[in-house]
């Protein structure tokens, strides 16, 4: 049981204290962030919940269906409403790669529960391919909310768009990967493609999040001279 605790922790500490660290411009207090952290690790269990009763209802029980609502929608929009009201309107939410943090911090916490208990159920053999698929896709739909629920805070205008944006796009991704998991014998040859471009949206815009904060710096600082 340690090893299968430690399999399923380790992945999601390991992105989660690559994306706390490289906030350049103050370092956000590590109890917001384990609270984020630790609330969507929880929503984990109202999420099985809901799509047990989807499940035995008949509810959405068709591919796409399954893929984009039953799992996409609701366990993005549940992601969102715990960034939203527990990071994005507190104060420490000050600079806009923030978002980055607390994005990834709350779908992590989700991931992680979610690693532990595949774990416990199928076994360790598991891990990896767990660490490398739905743990880092996770990282990656939280990263990209977070960009956008930093935009929303610190524009000017546009807000409402960039509010949209943060649960849309993550639910988008999110329903296509999970519907590429459909595809039986062929799902890794779109897997493979789809996650390096995951990835290389993800880590985009943890770079143009880094460039909005330093904008967003300077213009503190100009005010105050």
């Amino acid at each position: 049981m340690l090893g299968i605790l430690s399999a399923g922790i380790a992945p999601g500490l390991a992105l989660l204290c690559y994306f706390y660290l490289k906030d350049q411009f103050g370092v956000e207090p590590i109890a917001l962030v384990i609270r984020t952290f630790f609330f969507g690790a929880l929503i984990v269990f109202p999420i099985m919940f809901i799509q047990y009763v989807l499940e035995t209802e008949n509810i959405l029980r068709t591919n796409m269906g399954d893929a984009f609502f039953s799992t996409g929608l609701l366990e993005e929009f549940f992601k969102w409403f715990i960034v939203y009201y527990i990071a994005y309107l507190h104060f420490h939410f000050d600079e806009p790669y923030d978002g980055i943090v607390y994005g990834s911090s709350v779908s992590l916490g989700f991931a992680t529960t979610e690693n532990i208990l595949y774990l416990i159920g199928n076994g360790l053999e598991f891990a990896i391919g767990r660490a490398l698929l739905p743990v880092s896709s996770h990282a990656m739909f939280g990263v990209i909310m977070g960009y956008y629920l930093g935009k929303a805070k610190f524009s000017s205008q546009s807000k409402g768009k960039w509010l949209f944006l943060s649960l849309f796009v993550p639910f988008l991704l999110h329903g296509i990967y999970d519907y590429i998991l459909y595809l039986h014998t062929t799902w890794i040859y779109f897997m493979l493609p789809f996650m390096i471009f995951l990835w290389w949206l993800g880590l985009r815009k943890v770079k143009k999040a880094h460039i909005l904060s330093v904008k967003y710096s300077k213009n503190v600082k100009t005010l105050h001279l």
